[in-house]
């Protein structure tokens, strides 16, 4: 026989699961500094100016 499972606490555990995984994902994109937030805006305005430069006139 398996073995018995309280459903109430299984659903809580999958809130509890997806709760923690949405926390990281918030912490990666929120929880950096001032100079982390500009590089990657000067990384992204400099692939943005690169695709620009190499899109050929229709």
């Amino acid at each position: 026989m398996g073995e018995v499972v309280n459903f109430r606490q299984a659903r809580k555990g999958l809130v509890r699961k997806a709760a923690e995984q949405q926390a990281a994902e918030n912490r990666a994109r929120f929880g950096r500094s001032k100079a982390e937030k500009q590089r990657d805006a000067a990384e992204q305005a400099r692939v943005r100016k690169e695709l620009d430069g190499a899109k050929r006139e229709d």
